[in-house]
């Protein structure tokens, strides 16, 4: 076949686009993954001060936190040797909220039904950020100890006394069931949302509350579908020292009541009998979760809510023989600091370097002014190997 000077030309022309075209794929494919994280949004209270008012309900809160979130991509990442550092921000690919989207007792008591519809309107409709794909951001849930109470009940005051919408939601948003669930149909201690998403090359496993023994078998099968060598992060709405409470209260008829205090939220029956100051210990569950940690060294990270403060800690397990990076983020509503110094409010970004294998997470403190305008400052930053 003779080939023209255009001809020629056509043919040059038409391998560089298919060329550039394969490198931009590539890129894209390498790319900086970034993912907004945060926690324990409590639908249905209030802050007691925010921005120079008082009784400030959560959905106005939450609506700020998210309107400056929604400014992400057009922020510079700052010069702290991170991944991205320097680089702009530019999509947000996933968006993480390890549950309490729904409150529980606090007066005014407030619906799961309500929380969630509040919940959905901000962020489920107003958040505004892109992935790289150029597809609204996605969100990935997972249900906190508030959202299963109100599906199973409480030993305090609920109003109605249960209320699974938030749960409901979470399991046919996350879990993708071929029938929908339903207020009437859903099983609160069979239908379970542990599930795992493949994100730049790292295996990401979103679980109910906390790592129990229930919860572990489904692990164990679910890692294997990955190799030993790909890195795991854990996200979770409960630390991995765990809640005794959050377990089956092991003293027949094993029952949810204001004397044993056990709310019910794991199928496990708490096995510690230890008392510390007349509360309930889980030295033995929590030592169970430390061995299946050590047998997969492959989870490099794990992120939780439950605390309502920002902290980066090394986990060491109850007998010091682990070492886990763990990321804990603030809560708009109940932080433990920056409910009295809002200056302090954060949330964190994740940014994830496929082709290093680097991870970093940065506090973004959002309210640095105390101004529904205050740019988000950005405060400490960690960055570690996967």
């Amino acid at each position: 076949m003779k080939y023209g000077v255009k001809g020629w030309s056509w043919l040059i022309v038409t391998c560089f686009s298919l060329f550039t075209g394969v490198q931009a794929q590539t890129g894209k494919k390498d790319a900086m993954v970034q993912i907004a994280y945060v926690s324990d949004l409590h639908y249905g209270i209030a802050r007691k001060t925010f921005e120079g008012k008082e009784d400030v309900p959560s959905y106005q809160v939450n609506a700020v936190m998210l309107k400056k979130m929604n400014t992400l991509p057009s922020l510079v990442l700052p010069k702290d040797g991170g991944v991205g550092a320097k680089q702009q921000v530019g999509a947000i690919d996933y968006l993480v909220v390890t549950g309490d989207i729904a409150n529980r007792q606090e007066y005014p008591i407030q619906s799961a039904t309500a929380s969630w519809q509040q919940f959905q309107h901000d962020y489920l409709t107003g958040l505004t950020t892109y992935n790289r794909q150029q597809e609204k951001t996605v969100v990935l849930l997972t249900p906190g100890n508030h959202d299963a109470s109100n599906a199973v009940g409480h030993y305090k005051n609920l109003q109605p006394a249960t209320d699974a919408t938030s749960m409901v939601n979470i399991y046919n948003l996350m879990m993708h069931p071929a029938q929908p669930k339903t207020l009437a149909d859903f099983n609160y201690n069979t239908d379970k949302v542990n599930y795992s998403r493949n994100i730049a090359g790292v295996h990401c496993m979103f679980l109910c509350l906390w790592a129990d023994s229930v919860t572990r078998v489904w692990m164990e099968q679910d890692l294997k579908s990955v190799s030993p060598s790909t890195p795991v992060l854990l996200f979770v709405h409960v630390p991995p020292q765990g809640e005794p409470k959050h377990f089956t209260n092991p003293h027949i008829p094993h029952t949810i009541n204001a004397k044993d205090k056990f709310e019910n939220l794991m199928p496990e029956y708490l096995q510690d009998t230890t008392l510390l100051d007349g509360k309930p210990q889980d030295l033995i569950e929590e030592r169970a979760f430390a061995a299946f940690i050590k047998r997969h060294p492959n989870i490099k990270a794990y992120f939780h809510g439950h605390e309502n403060a920002n902290e980066f800690y090394t986990y060491k397990g109850p007998d010091n023989d682990v070492s886990l990076p763990v990321f804990r983020v603030d809560s708009p509503m109940k932080g433990r600091v920056s409910a009295k110094e809002e200056k302090k409010l954060s949330f964190q970004l994740i940014s994830i370097d496929p082709h290093k294998k680097k991870l970093t997470v940065r506090e973004c403190l959002w309210n640095k002014k105390a101004s529904k305008n205050s740019p988000i400052v950005w405060g400490e930053s960690i960055t570690i190997d996967l």
